[in-house]
């Protein structure tokens, strides 16, 4: 097992790595919209989802991995009624890659964001 860990994307804001690397898969945290910097990113869901997606590529291509490795999905949402604005960002840095998804709405997140994204990935670009 590797731990992973990249300048790139935020720090971990507890004790767990960005992500871990076992038998050829990637685990990431789950990743909300802080900045590498450690700044949190207010606004729409789709300025937030657009900051947890570059955290998610930063993690990955840290571990030698990509979005297009990405197997599976957990998306954890604040409000479902933003579900569709959510869904459109996803699918804008997923595109014809479509990987297998789950999506909770949850009651808080931490630092009060609206979406936190995990993915599971396949090692090697």
């Amino acid at each position: 097992m590797n731990y992973v860990a990249t300048e790139n994307a935020p720090q971990a804001i507890g004790p767990y790595a960005q992500a871990v690397s076992v038998n050829g898969f990637i685990y990431t945290s789950g990743q909300i919209p802080l900045t590498p910097e450690g700044s949190l990113v207010e606004g729409s869901i789709e300025e937030q989802t657009h900051q947890v997606f570059a955290n998610l590529k930063a993690v990955l291509e840290e571990a030698g991995s990509s979005l297009d490795k990405v197997v599976k999905a957990t998306v954890f949402i604040k409000d479902m009624n933003e579900f569709a604005a959510l869904n459109d960002i996803y699918a804008h840095h997923f595109g014809a890659h479509t990987p297998a998804r789950s999506t909770v709405e949850v009651a808080r997140l931490p630092k009060d964001v609206k979406v936190e994204i995990e993915v599971i990935a396949l090692a090697g670009k």
